[in-house]
């Protein structure tokens, strides 16, 4: 039987080489955005100074692993001195992998602290059945993390919460507990001994999804709250995206509404002085336009804009 050799099939293998080339630019873009991204957070809200030790909370899951992966890559060229310390609570879920963290961190070559505390117990005794774990189990994490930063000497907490969380939790405020209340980017902690800081407050999630797929960070999932299928965050973040989908821009619209609050345009009076409003007969460019039609941006579709959301014609 004679072996027949054919000339490799150059056409293929160009786009083959071309379609890399794209990736890598692409991957290499991305990490970019993400840097200046997490640097503009820092340097807008003074995050990280001189000096610092701060503990990066690592969940396994893909935001930990992002925050803690950018924020190695700024330590490097930033022009302060800080010391970075990577803390893992295992909280004893049944079939945690309490093996992986570790030998990430170990060959990542970062300080790295695991702390082991059965939580889980307490909060399957303690909630019921269907019921939300999330509120009890924050609670319980929060207190752990308070101890084990102070016994590491750190005076800072990173958390992975990014820009979509961010809306998230204003949303859910404004739907279920009848508030306009974010998740700031940076606030002192619950007993007055920490900055609590999220690095990731400028970070679109479809970015570090992208990200952690490129990197192939070994993700535990969170089967403890994770399995809970009607959580109202979850909710929100399901309209929320579809949002995304529909009207590309709409998210980076809202993110920007946080940061440009007007408050003698709402209604609370502990932030402006409604009662005791006196008129000045000078011209004020904002002052009342109550009588004036909004202008806003034309929406990418025609009207019917918001799903959810009924129009009803009088």
């Amino acid at each position: 039987m004679t072996a027949t050799w054919t000339e490799p099939d150059t056409a293929a293998s160009e786009i083959s080489h071309e379609k890399a080339l794209k990736i890598e630019r692409e991957t290499h873009k991305l990490e970019k955005r993400l840097c200046r991204e997490v640097g503009r957070a820092i340097v807008d809200y003074n995050m990280i100074e001189e000096g610092d030790r701060v503990m990066v909370c690592m969940s396994g899951g893909k935001d930990s692993y992002g925050m803690l992966d950018i924020l190695m890559k700024l330590q490097s060229r930033a022009p302060v001195k800080f010391t970075l310390v990577a803390v893992n609570l295992d909280q004893k879920q049944p079939g945690f992998p309490d093996h992986i963290l570790p030998a990430y961190l170990k060959e990542l070559g970062i300080e790295f602290h695991i702390e082991t505390q059965d939580t889980y117990s307490i909060v399957k005794k303690n909630i019921p059945e269907g019921k939300t774990m999330c509120s009890l189990c924050s609670r319980l994490r929060r207190g752990i993390l308070y101890r084990v930063a102070r016994e590491l000497k750190c005076n800072k907490l990173a958390l992975g919460h990014h820009r979509d969380d961010m809306l998230q939790t204003f949303f859910l405020n404004m739907f279920f507990g009848g508030k306009l209340k974010g998740m700031p980017p940076k606030l002192v902690s619950d007993n007055g001994e920490f900055i609590v800081i999220r690095p990731l407050a400028y970070v679109a999630e479809k970015d570090l999804i992208r990200w952690a797929a490129h990197r192939q960070y070994p993700i535990i999932p969170c089967t403890l709250c994770g399995s809970q299928e009607h959580l109202q965050r979850k909710q929100v973040g399901e309209m929320l995206r579809e949002w995304d989908k529909k009207y590309p821009g709409r998210l980076v619209t809202m993110f920007s509404a946080l940061q440009n609050v007007v408050p003698t345009h709402l209604m609370d009076a502990t932030l402006h002085d409604f009662k005791n409003i006196q008129t000045t007969g000078v011209p004020d460019a904002d002052g009342d336009t109550a009588f004036d039609e909004e202008e806003f941006p034309e929406p990418a579709r025609a009207a019917g804009t918001l799903p959810g959301i009924q129009v009803v014609t009088l």
